[in-house]
């Protein structure tokens, strides 16, 4: 820093300015290296010994700090050198602009002394411009004599289908046209103005003949075109000669556009009436010419059996046309034409559009059927559009379906709807069913003897067909009409229960009308009719599918439930019926006379006999439903006479009596009854096992065991309540106050809950009231 200050200051001492004033920075950064420094010497330096070191310290730093002198000596003349380079770039710059400026303003002098030359030449650009329209109409009067004479002679080729020549002279008049139009827009350019509309209008009135021509020659190709499939057969020349003047067109606009596109400044207009397009106007008039065969079909035309005809005939005239097109048409266009493709694309939207109206129309069943069954299957088979030779190009195509998912899930329902009807041939079935019930003789009989009517054959296979049928479409409208036939099962169960019931009050009005003569028959038959249902419908419930189901917004249909509650009507009936037909007998049951002669039994027997007969032609699992119903009910008016008190004790002989003939009549109710263990499930509590222990109760000769037996009557049968057990101690006739007293209170304390699964059987039986005016106030009447 000494020897920098020396020369610094040796350079100008006058002008020596104290470096901490300019640069406040480096006074902070030498006391940060004095500070750095002293540190670093204290800590080399801190003993004594340390400083006989000091030497070669010094010596290293003196050496550091001339090389950084050294360094910032170089980059300060590398600066300043770089700084001299440009001021000298910068002196050159300057030099040049002024003689360029100088050049300018020479140039500007020269060119305001040629203005008066360049005006002198005004008239001579006027009489060039002149002679140029005067050289181009010369030029053109040949072609435009002969205007009217081409435009003849291009109509005459037009009207004889001579299509290539006439759109040869066709395509010379409007090159005529576009020339002379191009000609007048260049002279009107040359002038700087546009061309006038003047001008526009009588090239293209002289030429209005042309614009005709393109009209007249474009209806004939398209009427070649739109019956190219019968041209194909017999001559498919004039289609091949369509087909190339489509392309020369095709050819001529793509060039003229290139050209218009091509060349910036290029600002020639289009030609009147192009592009033309001729290309998607063959493909429109070919979708066109597809489209008209479905023009003229309406309902009336194909309603009924002639709508299936009509798909069918649909059918065979495409199948023709595609292999006409493949076969013959495909090589009179050009490949990338991919005409099958088009004729594929022009078909499939034509029908989709022509199906859509079908759709529409109000269709019957058959009808329906007919539409989806070829939408379906018909459409995508090998007969049709999934024949072997077409799947590539249908493939490829990526037509989508024939009909929307919204289309076949409306037709579908309408399908359904429709199909309905069979709710009316239920209802005539069951009208049928009902007229059946009042004939006056037995119902028939299956091979296996059960009774049976005609209405569960004609149910079952009217719902089966109807499925089968529905299958034919689809697994989704099979299990559309199964579920709509559940629906209509349980609507038919709902009034088949209700008609039961009917049938049954007009039994209990005139129980000995002879009309009803096979009242009995005929509600047997109805239980097997309904077991026949029974399996129709769970044949019927197997057949959906799994994912069917939660698909459908209504509540699903539960015919087994309607079923059930028919069957359990009807059985109440037979069972009601029985009650009838004993009621003459049971009045003498458990009285004196019966205890001496035991005469009621017998006839008891023969009615239980005959109705257990007939409940063989019922169908199982209800034969043996009905037989267990027969003996609960046998049971329990047995043990509602017995609680009737018609017959009281008055000794141990009468006990042993009552005993005795009721043992006996449970022996005969077992004969009766023995055929239900063999064909049936064995109920849980058998009701016939309640005679032998009742009598039991009665036999007993010392009343004191009464509360054993009574503790174990009551565990076997919980149901039983304390008036039972009061009525059998009075038919004992033999129990005191206190052993009564000591029964009933044993019975109440130890009153056990229903076990789960338990039929009540003394719920059933009502004790008769009292027939005591008056009784004391005693503490168990209170």
């Amino acid at each position: 820093m000494s020897a920098g200050d020396q020369k610094n200051g040796g350079d100008k001492p006058e002008e020596t300015v104290p470096v901490a004033e300019v640069w406040p920075e480096v006074e902070r950064a030498e006391c940060l290296a004095r500070g750095a420094a002293l540190k670093w010497a204290s800590g080399v330096f801190c003993r004594p010994e340390h400083l006989e070191r000091l030497s070669q310290y010094r010596k290293r730093e003196s050496q550091r700090t001339a090389s950084i002198h050294t360094r910032l000596k170089s980059m300060v003349q590398s600066y300043l050198e770089g700084v001299g380079w440009g001021l000298e770039q910068l002196r050159e710059a300057r030099a040049e602009l002024k003689e360029v400026s100088h050049a300018l303003k020479k140039a500007g002098l020269d060119s305001t002394g040629n203005t008066e030359g360049v005006k002198s030449l005004e008239r001579l650009r006027e009489v060039s411009v002149n002679h140029c329209q005067l050289l181009a109409a010369v030029s053109n009067l040949p072609r435009l004599y002969s205007v009217r004479s081409m435009v003849l002679e291009t109509e005459r080729l037009v009207e004889s289908r001579r299509l290539l020549e006439a759109h040869a002279r066709l395509m010379d008049l409007e090159h005529w046209q576009d020339d002379i139009l191009w000609q007048l827009h260049g002279a009107a350019g040359t002038t700087g103005s546009a061309l006038s509309t003047e001008d526009q209008e009588l090239v293209a009135k002289y030429f209005s003949g042309v614009g005709q021509l393109v009209d007249a020659l474009g209806k004939e190709l398209w009427a070649v075109v739109s019956s190219a499939l019968a041209l194909a057969r017999q001559n498919p020349t004039p289609f091949v000669s369509a087909v190339r003047i489509v392309e020369r067109e095709e050819a001529l606009d793509r060039a003229l556009l290139d050209e218009r596109g091509g060349a910036r400044g290029n600002t020639r207009p289009l030609p009147p009436g192009r592009p033309r397009c001729w290309r998607a106007c063959f493909f429109q008039v070919l979708e066109d010419a597809v489209s008209a065969r479905f023009r003229s079909v309406s309902y009336l035309h194909t309603r009924g059996p002639g709508l299936a005809g009509h798909l069918s005939a649909l059918q065979h005239g495409i199948m023709a046309d595609l292999a006409t097109v493949r076969h013959l048409l495909e090589h009179c266009v050009p490949s990338h034409y991919r005409l099958t493709g088009a004729y594929l694309r022009a078909s499939h939207r034509c029908l989709h559009a022509h199906l859509a109206q079908v759709s529409s129309w109000d269709l019957e069943s058959g009808e329906i059927f007919a539409v989806l069954n070829w939408v379906l299957h018909i459409y995508n088979s090998p007969d049709m559009m999934g024949h072997p030779e077409l799947l590539t190009e249908m493939e490829r195509e990526e037509l989508g379906p024939l009909i929307s998912s919204e289309g076949l899930e409306q037709l579908q329902s309408k399908y359904v709807q429709s199909v309905r009807s069979v709710s009316e041939w239920m209802h005539k079935a069951l009208q049928v069913e009902l007229q059946d019930w009042q004939r006056d003789q037995e119902p028939d009989t299956d091979h296996e003897g059960f009774y049976q009517t005609s209405l569960p054959t004609i149910i079952t296979q009217m719902l089966e067909e109807n499925a089968r049928v529905a299958l034919m479409i689809g697994e989704s409208l099979r299990d559309q009409t199964i579920q709509m036939g559940l629906y209509e099962m349980e609507n038919l169960l709902n009034r088949f229960r209700e008609a039961l019931v009917e049938f049954g009050k007009e039994r209990r009005r005139d129980p000995s009308n002879n009309k009803n003569k096979f009242y009995l028959h005929y509600l047997l038959a109805s239980i097997s009719n309904c077991i026949i249902l029974k399996k129709s419908t769970e044949s019927l419930q197997q057949q959906q599918s799994s994912r069917s189901a939660g698909q459908f917004s209504r509540t699903p249909p539960n015919p087994l439930a309607a079923l059930d509650r028919a069957v359990r009507r009807a059985c109440r009936l037979v069972m009601d019926q029985l009650l009838l037909d004993l009621q003459p007998i049971l009045p003498g049951l458990l009285t004196r006379p019966w205890l001496v002669q035991g005469h009621p039994t017998p006839k008891l027997c023969s009615v239980l006999e005959r109705h257990l007969e007939l409940y063989g032609r019922v169908r199982p699992p209800c034969r043996q439903r009905l037989q267990e119903e027969a003996q609960w009910l046998m049971v329990v008016e047995y043990v509602r006479a017995l609680m009737q008190k018609r017959l009281v004790c008055r000794s141990a002989e009468d006990r042993r009596q009552l005993s005795q003939q009721m043992v006996q009549d449970d022996q005969q109710f077992r004969e009766i009854f023995h055929g239900l263990e063999g064909e049936g499930s064995v109920p849980e509590v058998n009701p016939l096992a309640l005679l032998p222990v009742l009598a039991d109760f009665i036999r007993l000769k010392d009343p004191g065991m009464l509360t054993l037996e009574v503790s174990g009557l009551a565990a076997k049968y919980p149901d039983i309540s304390e008036e039972h057990v009061s009525v059998l101690l009075d038919i004992r006739g033999d129990v005191s106050r206190d052993i009564r007293g000591a029964v009933l209170d044993l019975l109440e304390q130890s009153a056990p809950p229903l076990p789960v699964g338990y039929r009540p059987i003394f719920t059933d039986i009502l004790v008769p009231p009292s027939t005591m005016a008056f009784c004391l106030p005693t503490a168990k009447c209170a």
